[in-house]
């Protein structure tokens, strides 16, 4: 007899799959089993594998998918952190699983890294003279197959890259949660991938600025020198600007970050300028604006009320467009003095989705000491959480609403 684990999901109507951990394109061949409202089970197809898992899904309560895509050392991991404090919970590896795990687990969200699809380790890439941003270099099939599987409740056996070998290690088990986030190079790449997600994000950061990001962590906190950084950076632009960067233009919000123009001829990139691009018409996203939707606003906001030491802060907002896209572009140049002080700021956004008065402000000074919150980059971070979770909460309300719809009709 079969051991089998059982993993559920509170549901009026569920289906059920009974999957054994050998190799298929979601990590596992699959047997199905249908479970009734009575607990009856029907086997639809079997295997004599030793051990299971059992998955319960609802058609009606699938995970919400959100893709999170940029450069490395572009931040990425940073906006994770605010992200998923916005949901609650700390965001952790795997318990009792690989110690390398790329994979961040939380109340309610995971956060998956896709470089776990690598298809050639560090050595296989090498030998074929091709950089981890090549799509040659990396398994699409079992990608969109695995994000599939997870957005309609289904759990796999997801591959493991190891960032410290460079090997491919065995993978780890991933349970379907209520919020799965793809973040790395590629998760608007693959058309079929991109029309998984329920929304996607873009972090464009400018040459000089991602320049300086990657030498501060690369050489800080992994050790490598300024000369081995700066020929990874050269090796990687062309396949940047032909793989990666094109991205941008299927994202439903872009934060940019670039040099600041209030210092004429800049070259410390110690102030910076951001920019938060929102495509108009997108369901259940509402672009933030500032005092008046839609028009065209220029503030200098340093007074009373906010300490601005040089060079000050500009902010400004307007419709615009963007890879022939309708747009609105909210733009933060300079930096904070005192957070608390934000608030001032905050008062002046309309439609940033928060749950009470100075919400925004509060995860800032939560997250002082992250990178990026004394500029926009933090704030805008903070904003596109906040209006990610209010996406989901739309998301599931119209799910759960459809059934009940239906049940009356």
């Amino acid at each position: 007899m079969a051991v089998c684990t059982v993993y559920t999901t509170q549901s009026l109507n569920s289906a059920c799959s009974i999957s054994t951990p050998t190799k298929t394109h979601l990590g596992f061949h699959q047997k199905q089993v249908v479970l009734d409202s009575t607990g009856k089970i029907t086997s639809k197809k079997g295997s004599s594998s030793s051990s299971c898992v059992i998955t319960c899904s609802v058609d009606h309560s699938q995970t919400v998918v959100i893709g999170l895509a940029a450069d490395s050392g572009c931040g990425k991991s940073t906006f994770m952190r605010r992200l998923t404090s916005v949901f609650g919970g700390a965001a952790e590896p795997p318990k009792g699983g690989n110690p390398d795990s790329n994979t961040l687990i939380s109340d309610m969200t995971t956060v998956i890294c896709l470089d776990d699809y690598h298809s050639l380790d560090r050595t296989g890439r090498k030998e074929k003279g091709v950089t981890a941003l090549d799509p040659r270099a990396n398994n699409f099939d079992l990608m969109y197959e695995q994000v599939k599987a997870l957005k309609s409740a289904i759990a796999v056996e997801k591959p493991i890259y190891n960032h410290v070998t460079g090997l491919l290690d065995p993978p780890e088990l991933i349970k379907p949660p209520k919020i799965l986030v793809i973040e790395g190079l590629h998760p608007m790449f693959d058309e079929r991938v991109r029309d998984l997600l329920d929304f996607s994000i873009y972090l464009d950061i400018s040459n000089e600025v991602k320049f300086a990001w990657k030498i501060q962590r690369d050489m800080a906190e992994r050790g490598h020198s300024l000369e081995s950084i700066k020929a990874s950076i050269e090796a990687r632009k062309p396949d940047f600007d032909a793989y990666i960067d094109p991205q941008k233009q299927y994202a439903d919000a872009v934060i940019e970050v670039l040099p600041t123009q209030l210092i004429p001829d800049d070259n410390e990139g110690k102030v910076l300028r951001a920019r938060l691009i929102m495509k108009e018409g997108v369901k259940h996203f509402s672009p933030v604006y500032l005092f008046d939707e839609g028009s065209t606003i220029s503030w200098i906001p340093c007074g009373r009320k906010l300490t601005c030491s040089y060079p000050g802060i500009k902010f400004s907002y307007g419709p615009d467009s963007y890879f022939g896209h309708e747009v609105s572009i909210l733009e933060m140049d300079g930096q904070f003095d005192r957070l608390d002080e934000l608030i001032y700021v905050e008062s002046h956004l309309s439609n940033i989705s928060t749950k009470f008065y100075g919400e925004v402000t509060q995860q800032m000074l939560k997250h002082s000491d992250f990178p990026g919150s004394n500029n926009g980059t933090g704030l805008f971070q903070t904003i596109v959480g906040l209006k990610i979770r209010d996406l989901y909460e739309q998301i599931t309300a119209s799910k759960t609403a459809a059934p009940l719809e239906a049940t009356k009709a």
